[in-house]
């Protein structure tokens, strides 16, 4: 949606009626909206992004996707996971499928599950953090967003579902939960940029570290051990001259 919205210039706070499709399929959503209502793409990406609401990704994918080239003349949400699954395949995604937007897997005996791997959820993040606005979202431990109902403005407070935030320098990103694929949690964190001097240049090396647990027990305890690790590591391998092996990277 950001992609979109960037490259041509929509403005966030444009309203989003809520069709039938937006609740397909038994999404649900945590913060309680309902057919009919009218949200800014901007609350939406917040509802989907702080509160994990299926309904809000349903209704992005729904507005967006009608409004993106549709050359296999796919109904809009479905053209919104086409747009998913070429954006995945561009960032080398390789074992990931998408079949719709908020990863849902509730679905009927002998259809198809949709799947990823720790390692191209990394590479989806790193692509996501490229965007000052998805850092922005997902750094807000709460949000107050505006629900239209009948002509009738309902604010309603949301929560971020990642108990990390402001710990250990973790700004993001996002929880999820399915039964299949279990308590899964992405973090990411930040230290200020090294400089050093090289003669007359000076190497800045900005430092992030994300951390993907799919299927944990205790994604937040883990999740914050495995950080405290990745740093641990970084700083053995930055002292050593930061080598790099054929392979070893994203």
């Amino acid at each position: 949606v950001l992609d979109w919205s960037n490259l041509h210039t929509v403005d966030l706070s444009e309203q989003v009626p809520l069709s039938n499709a937006a609740f397909n399929n038994g999404a649900s959503s945590s913060v309680g909206l309902m057919p009919g209502d009218s949200v800014s793409l901007r609350d939406l990406m917040y509802c989907a992004l702080l509160a994990s609401d299926n309904v809000a990704a349903n209704a992005l994918a729904d507005h967006v996707g009608s409004r993106i080239p549709n050359p296999d003349g796919l109904d809009s949400i479905g053209n919104f996971v086409a747009q998913m699954n070429a954006l995945a395949r561009s960032l080398f995604m390789k074992r990931a499928l998408f079949l719709n937007p908020s990863g849902m897997d509730n679905l009927p005996k002998g259809q198809a599950l949709p799947y990823s791997t720790a390692e191209d959820i990394a590479r989806l993040t790193r692509h996501a953090y490229d965007d000052a606005a998805f850092k922005f979202y997902v750094a807000q431990k709460t949000r107050a967003i505006h629900v239209l109902r009948n002509g009738v403005d309902n604010p309603i407070e949301i929560k971020n579902t990642n108990e990390l935030l402001d710990q250990d320098n973790i700004d993001g990103v996002k929880t999820g939960r399915t039964r299949r694929a279990g308590d899964c949690l992405i973090l990411s964190a930040d230290r200020s940029p090294e400089s050093r001097r090289e003669g007359d240049t000076v190497m800045v090396t900005p430092r992030r570290i994300s951390v993907v647990l799919l299927g944990s027990t205790d994604r937040f305890r883990d999740g914050l051990g495995l950080l405290r690790h990745g740093w641990a590591l970084y700083d053995a391998w930055a002292s050593e001259g930061r080598p790099t092996k054929k392979g070893s990277t994203l």
